[in-house]
């Protein structure tokens, strides 16, 4: 007998300042489901999962869940208001003996929860938000953005952790790599409808191509008729008005549907102008520490940095790439060594702060007010790569309408801070870019845009971000921060990067077969070129291998938290048969999942060291 969908949205209407957001809406989430919902930026996904969180009323229709079915929705900027700390947040809702779940989670998303509110950051808000989310582990998941504020470690962790959940979930991400790997089907939400595929996002793009393809087929057709049948009414009307009043009244309902049509958001206008070509070396760094207190943050470390070099900075949260970036452009002093900068540099800096924006000032101010952009006698114009242009113009290319030229940053999302930003820096000639996590909040279809522009671009990109299919379009080399100050670069992207450490990154052993293309500590960087690392695997199927033992130290740690925890309480069975239930089932599941995770391992292990056997 087929189960009931877990949740369901019928005829959801809603209008936000006069302007329809969705209209005769519906959409159904079933047990089990793994979905994506993808959308442009300011295309409604985060009202949409408001509305299915019931946060926010829609002006018509209805949500309904399962009978004994629950929903949990993660908050982008959670109420921390009554609670001294993070973990006391995190497990408000839980039942009395169960904050041990928030521990389970705390770990891997690199969340201390003893941290005091006042103290906390924004991310560990997010953090925070998503734990709960986690410990107290619903039926129904509604993820916003959960890998925002999250470093590549924390993100893995995240990724395995969906995938062994039983709960369904509605996600939320810019994250190629991290949707193509969770979900199943795709939710679509494209001029107020949506659309649904059981495909999940790994076939998103080419679906939404034949989607449009075929749209604009049959809109080319409507227009043909609609000419036609008008040549018919001016050339033979005049000769058979009472006979022809049905096909005259026919032409009007096709021009009535023609306007009806919506016509799809453009892209933004993203362009970069390079402008005064640098000197052929960039940046030369040589033996540059750091150190905060008694905290190393960079030990010596030499970087050699040539134009037209696209090169990645990652590591964890708080491992100091934004640090060395500073350094590396002569923000900040390094402790020892020395950094050289080359000639006719012109820099260009996207801060993950977002801290060039004043939250007070309007959009127009935003534009105008930049020294670098002001057009001399003209209030209303702006310069944009030594052109004039009318700032609401300048606003429209980057997806921004009239109305909004006048409202304060604050009232922006993050993807539209964001596309103001850049904005901005493409404005103004440069040949060095500088884009500290550039990526959050960004919809994919401007991440597209994005890593086109910065492929045509003729100057330098020093480029740090936590999404991994972004990193492995754009990045020439890798300089990884992996731990205790050590910073070494690697040819490639991301994928390279963690092929050349046979799979261990951040500080984990290298395979003794990996030849890593990159020294540090006293000799220049020599950026070469990646060897292929081959063990009879695909990279997906290493790349699984190399996750596995990671994914059962996990399980059998919160199977050990769990038998505790029951141990604890011998008289739970018949004290609190629903608390003893609940730890019991997800026992069970851990033990389920670790037995099926040491098959794979097993699985795999023996296929790759049947390769070896034979080479």
């Amino acid at each position: 007998m087929a189960q009931p969908p877990l949740l369901q949205v019928s005829d959801i209407s809603l209008t936000f300042g006069g302007d329809p957001v969705f209209s005769d809406l519906g959409l159904v989430v079933q047990p089990r489901d793994r979905v994506a919902l993808v959308g442009r930026n300011g295309s409604g996904k985060s009202t949409l999962m408001k509305v299915m969180a019931g946060l926010v009323e829609a002006d018509r229709g209805s949500v309904t869940i399962a009978p004994g079915q629950s929903v949990g929705y993660m908050h982008q900027e959670p109420s921390l208001e009554g609670f001294a700390t993070l973990g006391d947040f995190a497990a408000s809702d839980l039942p009395d003996g169960e904050a041990y779940r928030v521990e389970m989670v705390s770990d891997g998303l690199k969340l201390n929860p003893d941290t005091a509110v006042s103290a906390a950051s924004g991310g560990e808000r997010r953090r925070a938000a998503l734990a709960k989310l986690l410990a107290e582990d619903p039926d129904l998941m509604l993820l916003d953005e959960p890998t925002n504020h999250l470093d590549v470690q924390a993100i893995g962790w995240l990724e395995e952790r969906l995938k062994s959940t039983r709960a369904a979930f509605v996600l939320i991400s810019h994250d190629r790599a991290f949707l193509t790997a969770l979900t199943r089907a795709t939710l679509w939400i494209d001029r107020g409808a949506v659309r649904r595929q059981e495909q999940g996002f790994a076939d998103f793009e080419a679906w939404r191509e034949k989607t449009w393809a075929e749209e604009d087929d049959a809109r080319h057709k409507l227009d043909r008729k609609i000419k036609a049948e008008a040549r018919w009414a001016v050339e033979g009307i005049s000769a058979r008005r009472k006979r022809n009043q049905g096909r005259v009244r026919a032409l009007q309902a096709l021009r009535a549907e023609r306007a009806s049509q919506i016509n799809r958001s453009g892209a933004a206008d993203l362009a970069l102008a390079s402008g005064q070509k640098s000197g052929k070396r960039v940046i030369e760094a040589t033996g540059i520490s750091k150190k905060f207190g008694d905290r190393t943050i960079l030990a010596p470390f030499d970087l050699r940095v040539l134009r037209g070099d696209r090169i990645a900075f990652v590591g964890p949260n708080g491992a100091g790439k934004s640090t060395l970036l500073k350094m590396l452009t002569g923000e900040i002093e390094p402790d020892t060594g020395s950094v050289k900068l080359g000639s006719n540099l012109s820099v260009a800096v996207f801060d993950q702060n977002r801290a060039q924006l004043d939250p007070n000032a309007t959009l127009w101010d935003s534009l105008t007010g930049d020294p670098s952009m002001r057009v001399s006698g003209r209030a209303d114009q702006v310069m944009v790569r030594g052109v004039p242009k009318h700032v609401v113009g300048y606003l429209k290319d980057f997806l921004f309408d009239e109305r909004q030229a006048r409202a304060p940053v604050r009232s922006l999302s993050g993807g539209e801070k964001a596309r103001l930003l850049l904005a901005r820096i493409m404005a103004r000639d440069s040949n060095l870019l500088v884009l500290d996590e550039p990526t959050n909040d960004l919809d994919i279809e401007t991440l597209d845009l994005l890593q086109d522009v910065l492929g045509d671009y003729d100057g330098t990109v020093l480029l740090v971000s936590h999404d991994r299919d972004f990193l492995d379009r754009v990045a020439s080399a890798t300089v990884a921060m992996e731990g205790d100050g050590k910073a070494t670069a690697y040819p490639g992207g991301w994928s390279d990067y963690r092929a050349q450490r046979g799979g261990d990154v951040f500080g984990g052993a290298p395979d003794k077969t990996t030849k890593p293309g990159a020294k540090s500590g006293g000799k220049t960087t020599d950026l070469g070129v990646p060897k292929d690392v081959d063990q009879g695997l695909s990279f997906t199927e290493q790349h699984r291998l190399d996750e596995l033992p990671g994914v059962i130290a996990r399980l059998e740690a919160e199977i050990t938290k769990l038998e505790d925890f029951l141990a604890a309480e011998p008289t739970m069975f018949t004290d609190a048969p629903v608390k003893f239930q609940k730890a019991t089932d997800a026992l069970v599941e851990r033990h389920g999942a670790l037995s099926d995770a040491e098959e794979e391992w097993m699985t795999l292990a023996e296929r790759a060291e049947s390769k070896t056997g034979t080479s």
